[in-house]
């Protein structure tokens, strides 16, 4: 299922590469919860002389709250990667409180 993805990189352009890189990603979450409502992807760099200056953060609309992810990585890839791990636990959990219910 494709997810709408806002994706917003702040003082530089993202490749398109990276933004289908991110795109598929974040629609693979669709097969642990399929009620996304979207998401929105925010792309920083941080100022630091790190070289993991990289800040990818995923917020996910699903039918009563948003679930969020931030990770610091050295590519975005890498802290797309993470934050996106990261929501597949909380998507799982939110599942099954539902589901318990």
């Amino acid at each position: 299922m494709k997810v709408k993805v806002k994706i917003t990189s702040v003082h530089f352009d993202a490749d398109k590469k990276l933004l289908v890189f991110i795109q598929e990603k974040v629609d693979k979450l669709s097969q642990f919860y399929d009620k996304i409502i979207d998401s929105d992807v925010t792309l920083k760099i941080d100022n630091n002389n790190k070289a993991e200056n990289k800040i990818a953060e995923i917020k996910i609309s699903v039918p009563g709250n948003d679930i969020f992810a931030k990770k610091q990585c050295k590519t975005f890839e890498e802290a797309t990667d993470l934050a996106v791990e990261a929501l597949t636990k909380q998507l799982k959990k939110h599942k099954e409180k539902i589901n318990n219910k």
